[in-house]
C-alpha cells in the first residue's frame, strides 16, 4: 500500500515538473524578434539570419529541426536549415496584405522541434511608392448658382492612394483660372480634402461653364500624380438647399443578405418648386469598396446591395449621401452600416509536428503540435479542442492557439500497439461548426 502511494506521489511530482518545463518552452520566445523587408522584393530574397538571434550554432540549428510557422495555410517565409537564413517564399504586396494599416506587420513563429521551443517574431513590410493617386471619377461636375457669393467653398471628390506614409497622397493643385482657387483641409481621419473657393462672382450669361484640371500628388521619390477634370456649370438662382430628415442613419445588415436587398432609404426635402425642388441622390467621397458593394437610387434614395457582404473582410461601412436639387444646392447625411457576423467559417487546424511512432514506457511524450484558428468573431470564433475520452492522451494548450498532444501515461505495446486519435475543433457559434483531424 505504501509503495503504491509512493509511486502516485512520484508521478504527481513528475507531472508538476513537466508542467513547468512546458511552461518554459511556451515562453521561450515571448519577446518577439523584429525583421523587415520592402514590399515587392523578389521571392527567395534574404531577410535575416536566425542563428545569432536564436543563440545557436549552425550545426545545432539544423539538428534541432527548425521550421517557420505562420497563421493560416499560406507560408510567406522559408528557412534554410543548413545556414539559418530566413528567405522570402513569395513576392509580398503591402497593400494586399494590410491595406491602409501601418505599420504592416506579419507575425510568425520559429519552432524548434528537438527539444520543443517556440520563438515569436514579426516581419514588417515596408511600403514603396508603387501606386499613383487615382480619382475614381475622371470628371467631377459641380453645379454652382450665379448668385453664390465670393468666398464660398465647394468640397470636391478627393483622390485615393493605396500607398501610406510619405508615399501616400500629400497635396493637390488646380489649373490657373480667374474665378477659383484651391483650399486644402485636413479631415478627422487624416485625409486631405480639396475644396474650391470662389474668388469672383459668376455670371452665367458671360461664362456658363468652367473646365479646371485637378491634380493630386503623392510624396514619393520621384512623386506620382493623377488628374481629374472639374467641370463647373453655372446655374440660375436657387435659394433653398435640400435638407435630410435625419443627418445620421444607422442600420445593421446580416452578412448573408442577398444581392439586391434594401439596406436603407434616405429622404431629403426641398422648399423650392420646379426644377429647383427636384432632388437626386448620389454617394459623396465614396471609396471603391462602397461603390462595389452598394448602389443608390437617384430618385428614391433607396440603398441596395450590389455584392455579398463578408464580415471577416469588412465589418462596417460609412456612406456619405448627397442630395442635390436642380439648382445645384445640396445637403448631406451619413449612413452607418454595421455588418452582422454569422457563423459561416468552420475552425481550421494546422498540424505543425506529428510523430506517428513512439517508444513504449515513456512518460508524457509529445505526439503532435498543432494550431487552430477561426476568422469569425465573438462566440463564432471561440474554439474548443478535444479528443476521444477513452485514450491515454490529453491536449495541452501552448501559446497563441497552439496545442500539444501528449501521452497521459506510459504506453505498453503488448497491451495495444496502435491508436487512432481524432482531434476535434468546435467553435461556440450557432450553429456550431467543427473540423476534425485524424
Amino acid at each position: 500500500m505504501e509503495a503504491e502511494e509512493g509511486k502516485e506521489r512520484s508521478l504527481k511530482q513528475r507531472q508538476v515538473l513537466m508542467f513547468f518545463v512546458l511552461l518554459g518552452v511556451a515562453q521561450a520566445g515571448s519577446e518577439p524578434r523584429h525583421y523587415s523587408v520592402a514590399e515587392e522584393t523578389e521571392s527567395g530574397s534574404f531577410v535575416a539570419n536566425l542563428v545569432k538571434d536564436l543563440g545557436l550554432e549552425v550545426d545545432e540549428l539544423a539538428a534541432r529541426g527548425p521550421r517557420v510557422i505562420s497563421k493560416g495555410r499560406k507560408m510567406r517565409l522559408q528557412l534554410d536549415r543548413q545556414t539559418g537564413d530566413l528567405l522570402l517564399n513569395e513576392k509580398l504586396d503591402r497593400e494586399e496584405l494590410c491595406g491602409p494599416t501601418e505599420p504592416c506587420v506579419l507575425p510568425f513563429q520559429v519552432l524548434l522541434e528537438n527539444p520543443l521551443q517556440f520563438f515569436q517574431a514579426e516581419l514588417r513590410i515596408r511600403d514603396i511608392n508603387d501606386h499613383s493617386p487615382v480619382f475614381l471619377d475622371k470628371e467631377i461636375i459641380l453645379k454652382i448658382s450665379e448668385s453664390i457669393t465670393p468666398g464660398t467653398t465647394f468640397l470636391i471628390e478627393s483622390a485615393q492612394d493605396l500607398d501610406v506614409g510619405s508615399n501616400g497622397l500629400q497635396s493637390y493643385t488646380v489649373s490657373p483660372n480667374s474665378h477659383f482657387h484651391l483650399k486644402l483641409q485636413d479631415s478627422a481621419d487624416g485625409m486631405i480634402l480639396p475644396q474650391l473657393v470662389l474668388d469672383k462672382a459668376l455670371d452665367r450669361e458671360e461664362q456658363p461653364e468652367f473646365r479646371l484640371t485637378l491634380t493630386a500628388v503623392d510624396g514619393g521619390t520621384p512623386p506620382r500624380s493623377g488628374t481629374a477634370l472639374v467641370r463647373i456649370e453655372v446655374l440660375d438662382i436657387n435659394d433653398n438647399a435640400p435638407e435630410f430628415a435625419n443627418l445620421l442613419y444607422e442600420v445593421q445588415v446580416p452578412e448573408n443578405s442577398p444581392i439586391g436587398s434594401q439596406v436603407a432609404v434616405v429622404s431629403a426635402s426641398d422648399l423650392d418648386i420646379g426644377a429647383y425642388g427636384e432632388i437626386s441622390y448620389v454617394f459623396s467621397q465614396a471609396s471603391e469598396d462602397i461603390r462595389k458593394t452598394f448602389r443608390i437610387n437617384a430618385k428614391s434614395g433607396e440603398l441596395l446591395l450590389t455584392q455579398k457582404l463578408d464580415f471577416e473582410s469588412i465589418q462596417t461601412y460609412t456612406l456619405n449621401v448627397q442630395a442635390t436639387d436642380g439648382g445645384g444646392l445640396s445637403g448631406s447625411c451619413v449612413v452607418f452600416v454595421q455588418v452582422m457576423d454569422l457563423n459561416d467559417n468552420p475552425p481550421e487546424l494546422t498540424m505543425s509536428t506529428l510523430i506517428s511512432e513512439i517508444a513504449e514506457n515513456l512518460q508524457e511524450t509529445i505526439i503532435a503540435v498543432f494550431s487552430v484558428s477561426d476568422p469569425d468573431s465573438g462566440d463564432n470564433g471561440r474554439m474548443v479542442c478535444s479528443i476521444q475520452d477513452d485514450l491515454p492522451f490529453f491536449l495541452k494548450p501552448s501559446v497563441d492557439n497552439f496545442y500539444t498532444l501528449v501521452t497521459n501515461t506510459a504506453l505498453d505495446r503488448e497491451s495495444r500497439a496502435e491508436y487512432n486519435i481524432t482531434i476535434t475543433v468546435t467553435d461556440m457559434g450557432s450553429p456550431r461548426l467543427k473540423t476534425q483531424h485524424n
